[in-house]
């Protein structure tokens, strides 16, 4: 008898700390759903663990990308199609607005994927905003760009692949303007030992969490007046390349 109460009471504290283990992964994944690999995309949450791979699946799935920005209320609204060529173009462009209805994007109108629009709306609210209050005091009014689409491949050479910019899948981000009147610029104030650089370097390790790929000055002299950032097929891995 002394026996089987002691095996009932093992199995008790079994299937007790079981119950609580499945309660507390429970109430993490409901709180964190960012962090875990089997829950929907929401661009209202914080950026996590499998907020990467979970923006590259959307280049598969056009319509939910859209769905996605309309939730999060972003103005950005669909481009039409593009196909000049089987090497470039895109069917399911997005011309971006003002994501976080601060940040204009400068020049206006550039189209790009979805999937990049999405990873632009989270950049900009939980990256850049963040970031400039931090170094500034001052939001951000203004993203500077080079563009997106371009039918070319990489480096502008004659062979080889094609550029994610070939599919409007990448956008090159120049610069920023501030409330307060203040400029940044990635080539004057990259190397900068204060708030500009510092703050450069921040928004760029935060773009590293959010695109596929983010190349920035120290990658290579290509680079030297612009940060990268697309999309690319390495995308669903989860993981990117950061330089």
């Amino acid at each position: 008898m002394a026996r089987l109460i002691r095996i009932g009471a093992a199995w008790f504290i079994v299937l007790a700390l079981g119950a609580a283990a499945y309660i507390t992964a429970r109430d993490y994944i409901r709180s964190h759903p960012q962090d875990v690999p089997w829950t929907a995309l929401r661009l209202t949450d914080p950026v996590g663990a499998f907020t990467l791979r979970k923006l590259g699946a959307l280049a598969e799935e056009p319509a939910q990308c859209r769905s996605l920005l309309l939730e999060a209320r972003a103005a950005d609204v669909p481009a039409p199609s593009r196909r000049p060529s089987p090497e470039c173009g895109y069917d399911n462009g997005i011309r971006l607005a003002a994501a976080a209805g601060e940040a204009a994007m400068s020049p206006a109108g550039v189209i790009v994927s979805c999937p990049v629009a999405a990873a632009m709306l989270l950049f900009e609210r939980q990256v850049l905003q963040p970031a400039a209050e931090r170094h500034f005091g001052s939001p951000i009014t203004a993203i500077h760009h080079a563009g997106s689409y371009n039918c070319r491949r990489i480096y502008g050479r004659s062979e080889g692949a094609f550029s994610e910019h070939a599919a409007a899948n990448a956008l090159d981000i120049t610069g920023f303007a501030l409330g307060d009147g203040t400029r940044v610029s990635v080539l004057a104030d990259w190397n900068s030992l204060g708030p500009k650089g510092a703050f450069l370097r921040e928004v760029k390790d935060g773009a590293c969490r959010l695109f596929a790929t983010t190349l920035s000055p120290d990658y290579n002299e290509a680079h030297r007046d612009h940060l990268h950032f697309d999309q690319a097929s390495r995308r669903t891995s989860g993981f990117g390349l950061c330089r």
